[in-house]
């Protein structure tokens, strides 16, 4: 089954531009593996892949391509997914509309959870290199 979620235009254009600067070519799009994690938060991993793996299934929405596993199909079901930057923090963020925020002690102190640090590095940059062919 999969998740019925919303992507906002802000989390669309960032994943398409890291699926574009990845060099693969057109159809490629971003595997996400979302687990619990902190408190009543998300973390996540991602990656641009060409094609889904053995057991992810493909789910195309607000134009873009995800390529997601059982347990992320699960976790995924009912949230939105957005994208924000602040001076100290930027990646994408998981909010479930149906339940409050979290209010434990920790909160304030605790590493904003929900929330995925990008590595400027990992992502590609330009163009990808042209092949050159041999006559």
């Amino acid at each position: 089954m999969l998740p019925n979620l919303t992507i906002t235009p802000a989390a669309a254009k960032f994943i398409n531009r890291i699926v574009r600067f990845s060099g693969l070519a057109a159809g490629a799009g971003l595997r996400l593996a979302v687990k619990p994690g902190g408190c009543s938060g998300y973390s996540s991993e991602f990656s641009p892949e060409q094609a889904p793996q053995d057991g992810e299934q493909l789910l195309e929405v607000g134009g873009v391509r995800l390529f997601l596993a059982a347990e992320s199909r699960l976790l995924l079901n009912g949230l939105i997914v957005d994208f924000v930057e602040t001076a100290t923090q930027s990646g994408l963020t998981f909010t479930d509309p149906n339940k409050e925020a979290c209010a434990c002690s920790s909160a304030d102190t605790a590493p904003k959870v929900g929330v995925t640090r990008i590595d400027v590095g990992s992502i590609g940059r330009g163009r990808p290199a042209a092949s050159v062919l041999s006559s």
